[in-house]
């Protein structure tokens, strides 16, 4: 059998622009339907009569799915191939996010949110295995591609809802999810006709029947953490800025401040297309931006005025470098055919630990009165993030 590796250690420049577009789109497609919800939270809140508890469950249960369903991922990627795997999570997701636009009430909404989830949550390991599939030559450039797809995803959705769609759609919150779902289904289509399938479950051989993450490995534990603290300073600045801006006085900041937040994010990703095969296993880019992310937080807590937004940015930017670095780790530091189980338990673990922890800030902040406690669990994540982005740096590739 002809290996991954043999086959595209010649890619033509055609096949190499195809497979990083289809990448690129895909990683598109895992978080618009998410991020497309924000903006009309308040016509949600408003038609099905939610409490602000049930807000939060809202949006914070397509990260409680990615934890549970990572694994099942990876039991589908060894049956039935990355290739396949893709195609049906954005089937799936597209299905899901359409059909809350027919929501009766919150419990359907809750409903298709989870069957969302598990579309997005099987797709995500799945992008790892296949950017090693595809061009295990350039896996940075290959990642770096997808994490552009992801964070332009996330920023298209809260962009253009309000400016754009809703005004198209009468204003219905439910035509608008119909919308970004009819774009996951076009990109649904676009990928099952053009996906090579040169690759899928026979390339995977006997390491691919094995689905269970490596536990006994410490691999899955420093991705898994690595990647945890990454997102938790990203999800729990993006939960608590708001509401902290605000108790501090300056609710003028919080529009400036939060665009910036995610805005560096997308300004990250095209930098690091340029650097990505250099920055890849080097030390140095997390001993910075480790360190910047907490020098950012700080720079939230006490700053005044734009140097507040100026942290927000500086918080955003370092967190999508070691968002990219950390997400090309699984398919170089994995042997072929086992990236779906690597990145199973990372994803697991990661995005438990983006549950818990702004959970925790939460805690601190109602135990204590004081608004920027709820900043110290993400401090601490940036501290560790260093550390162990440091000791994921010296890690040996896996032999291609």
């Amino acid at each position: 059998m002809t290996s991954t590796t043999t086959a595209n250690a010649g890619l033509s420049t055609g096949s190499l622009l195809k497979a990083l577009c289809l990448l690129w789109l895909a990683g598109m497609a895992m978080r618009i339907t998410i991020l497309a919800v924000p903006p009309v939270i308040p016509l949600i809140h408003d038609d099905l009569h939610m409490t602000e508890t049930q807000v939060g469950l809202l949006i914070g249960m397509p990260l409680v799915v990615f934890a549970l369903a990572a694994v099942p991922g990876s039991i589908l990627i060894a049956r039935f191939g990355a290739r396949l795997t893709m195609a049906a999570g954005l089937l799936i997701t597209a299905l899901a996010a359409a059909g809350r636009g027919a929501a009766p009430n919150i419990w359907w909404l809750y409903a298709g949110t989870m069957v969302m989830g598990f579309g997005v949550a099987i797709m995500q390991p799945s992008l790892l295995a296949l950017v090693r599939e595809w061009i295990p030559r350039r896996i940075g450039l290959g990642t770096a591609i997808s994490t552009n797809g992801i964070v332009a995803g996330a920023t298209l959705g809260p962009a253009f809802t309000i400016s754009v769609v809703l005004p198209l759609v009468g204003q219905s919150w439910r035509l608008d999810l119909v919308v970004w779902a009819a774009l996951v289904l076009a990109i649904a289509m676009i990928f099952f006709i053009f996906a090579p399938r040169g690759h899928g479950q026979a390339d995977y051989g006997t390491e691919g029947q094995l689905w269970w993450p490596d536990w006994k490995s410490p691999l899955p534990y420093l991705l898994g953490v690595s990647f945890g603290c990454c997102n938790s300073i990203y999800f729990g600045a993006n939960a608590f800025l708001a509401d902290f801006l605000s108790a501090q006085g300056r609710p003028d900041l919080i529009g400036a401040a939060l665009g910036w937040l995610n805005g560096s994010q997308l300004i990250a990703s095209f930098v690091f297309l340029a650097a990505a095969e250099y920055l890849r296993r080097r030390v140095w880019p997390f001993l910075v931006f480790g360190p910047a992310m907490l020098a950012g937080l700080f720079g939230i807590v006490f700053g005044s005025g734009g140097w507040i937004v100026a942290a927000a940015g500086v918080v955003g930017f370092a967190a999508a470098v070691a968002f990219i670095l950390i997400l090309a780790m699984p398919p170089y530091l994995s042997r072929p055919g086992d990236v779906h189980r690597t990145s199973a338990g990372m994803f697991t673990i990661s995005y438990s630990c983006a549950v818990i922890i702004p959970m925790i800030s939460g805690g601190l902040w109602d135990l204590t009165g004081i608004p920027w406690t709820a900043f110290v669990p993400l401090g601490i994540c940036a501290i560790i993030l260093t550390v162990l982005g440091f000791a994921l740096s010296r890690q040996q590739p896996a032999r291609v």
